[in-house]
């Protein structure tokens, strides 16, 4: 049995992009910042580590994720694909990108508190 699944929670770096297939789909990619951190054994400091991932996603995810902008705080629920492309300039070599293929997102955000100034 196999299975490629990935769960993410970060927040967006920039604001969606929309853009199209050469057969004119319609897909948007997400570029989604997730961190790790730890405490060094020898010095005793806290570290940390960024890493961006790329995010695809198609159909109704798609036209959900073109709505959110840099900040929103995302889970993203996927499968890891990894492609090879040759580039736009002549002789280039080959490159491979590795991109989460998002199956499902929710956006984490809290709800803005009560406003200033209501009363009940």
């Amino acid at each position: 049995m196999y299975s490629n699944r990935v769960t993410l929670i970060g927040f967006v770096g920039k604001d969606a992009e929309v853009r199209n297939t050469r057969n004119q789909t319609r897909f948007t990619v997400l570029s989604l910042a997730t961190k790790r951190s730890w405490k060094d054994r020898q010095s005793g400091e806290y570290k940390s580590q960024t890493t961006w991932h790329r995010c695809i996603a198609f159909g109704y995810v798609g036209e959900y994720a073109a709505k959110l902008t840099k900040g929103t705080h995302l889970q993203i629920e996927g499968e890891i694909q990894t492609r090879e492309y040759v580039g736009a300039k002549k002789g280039e070599a080959k490159k491979s990108i590795t991109e989460v293929r998002v199956r499902q997102l929710a956006k984490l955000d809290r709800p803005n508190a009560e406003p200033q100034g209501a009363t009940a």
